[in-house]
């Protein structure tokens, strides 16, 4: 990954197309999270039906807690220990942030703010929110190379970035929703272990 890579990835985002990209888990599939038409395609390349969620990814956690209105005090606490990582967050939002990106549940946002290290680190200079979703056809496999990602979504995308070989585990499915009140539990095991989660959610 270079500089200019991660400007290539912004400018296909901000102007409405959809790439493919190196996270810290495995390739996914990004848009602008605010830009109907887009969403629509990157569902349509997966094939995954619109009533289904995505997360909203940020490159920097400073940036992701700033966008996230009304989170109380032990879900930002939570969040400052989570992230960045490979975990996807499922948190209050009554706000109705980003609402392409939470289906038919807009008081809900799954987050995500990659761990971002060595090669990958680049992109932390993309300063964008992006809506993202494993760039895999509905129920297959996560790809961890470009060419394990589904010709079609390939061909289908506007960019697509080549980091080389990633972890290939997606990230754990993390449910804060009620975490003022201390309650939590993980909706999908990934990349972070439960005992991890015990040790930073008590």
């Amino acid at each position: 990954m270079t500089v200019e890579d991660v400007e290539r990835f912004v400018r296909c985002v901000v102007g409405g197309g959809v790439a493919v990209f190196p996270a810290d888990t495995v390739y996914g599939l990004a848009c602008h999270p605010e830009s109907r038409a887009a969403v629509h395609r990157l569902y349509e390349l997966k094939g995954r039906a619109e009533a289904k969620p995505a997360a909203v990814m940020f490159f920097e956690r400073r940036r992701a807690i700033g966008a996230l209105e009304g989170l109380g005090p032990r879900v930002t606490a939570a969040l400052e220990r989570l992230l960045p990582g490979a975990v996807t967050v499922l948190v209050p939002n009554p706000a109705g942030r980003f609402p392409l990106a939470c289906a038919g549940d807009p008081q809900t946002l799954g987050v995500r703010v990659p761990r971002l290290q060595g090669r990958l680190a680049p992109l932390r200079e993309a300063r964008i929110a992006i809506l993202q979703s494993s760039a895999n056809r509905a129920g297959g496999t996560d790809p961890r190379r470009v060419d394990e990602v589904p010709r079609s979504i390939r061909e289908g995308a506007d960019l697509v970035l080549d980091a080389g070989r990633l972890p290939g585990t997606p990230s754990t499915v993390v449910d804060l929703r009620c975490y003022e009140a201390g309650v939590w539990r993980v909706l999908r095991e990934g990349a972070i272990p439960r005992a991890q989660l015990e040790r930073d959610l008590g």
